[in-house]
């Protein structure tokens, strides 16, 4: 089974994150760059099924060369080769949107073949939600998004998803593509020899001619990014102190009165 993961490189979670000066982009020179989470759910599922049905992980990203990083990292957990798509012109900051980065990785999925292919539901600094759902679109194959769990028999593939109040099982013939949801998997940690294994495992360079793409095949962002700020700071918790129930009521009134105006 040819099963393609997609992947992409984001700022670590706890990193600290500088607004650059132009105010549309952040500052990166100190950032530490990992897998996307929800990616590290998607490699960790594509190698449980290859031990089950055998077959080969790929993964994809489109980024700059130091995405290499991160696709070592998910080669070192086990996947068998990464591409990683890249061209001065679509790595800019700005120059690609969800919908582009998602037609870049369909046509390169489709020149390397595939019976399905996984995903994270969203990337943790965007959180668009959209490059699987339209990688799928792009491609013409069904799409099951949040899954928890899945089984593939026959042919088909049954995921079981979370919804609002519930989950829901949904199947679907292969090729497919299916997002992540937390809950799906536990993904591993690679070993040393993992490591050692990495840089052995071929990383195919291609460039938009290599898939069958050029610049002019892609559409204008549908979305640009007008002004980055930051989460204003919380102002600070007032205590209201009293000798009874009553008289702190009598003073949140007041205060809720003189100095919010709210009542």
């Amino acid at each position: 089974m040819e099963i393609a993961v997609l992947l992409k490189q984001v700022p670590e979670t706890e990193a600290f994150i500088r607004i650059a000066d132009d105010g549309r982009s952040i500052i990166t020179d100190h950032l530490q760059w990992v897998v996307n989470p929800f990616d590290a759910l998607a490699v960790e599922e594509a190698l449980r099924i290859k031990q089950d049905h055998g077959g080969k992980v790929t993964l994809y990203s489109v980024g700059n060369k130091k995405t290499i990083e991160v696709i070592q990292t998910a080669l070192a957990m086990g996947a068998d080769e990464g591409w990683l798509i890249t061209e001065e012109s679509i790595v800019k900051t700005g120059c690609c949107d969800g919908l582009t980065i998602a037609k870049i990785l369909a046509a390169a999925v489709k020149t390397n073949g595939f019976d399905l292919i996984i995903a994270g539901q969203r990337a943790s600094d965007d959180a668009n939600y959209l490059v699987g759902p339209a990688v799928a679109e792009y491609l013409g194959i069904p799409n099951i998004s949040m899954v928890i769990k899945a089984e593939i028999t026959d042919g088909k593939i049954r995921c079981l998803c979370t919804i609002e109040g519930g989950t829901a099982t949904l199947e679907a013939p292969l090729p497919a593509l299916f997002t992540t949801q937390r809950g799906l998997n536990q993904p591993r940690s690679a070993s040393l020899a993992g490591v050692f294994m990495s840089r052995k495992k071929p990383i195919y360079i291609k460039s938009l001619m290599d898939i069958g793409l050029d610049e002019k095949q892609l559409e204008l962002p549908a979305t640009k990014i007008l002004k980055m700020y930051l989460r204003p700071e919380r102002s600070r918790v007032q205590i209201i102190e009293g000798a009874s129930p009553s008289e702190k009521a009598a003073k949140l009134i007041d205060i809720l009165h003189r100095d919010s105006k709210v009542i």
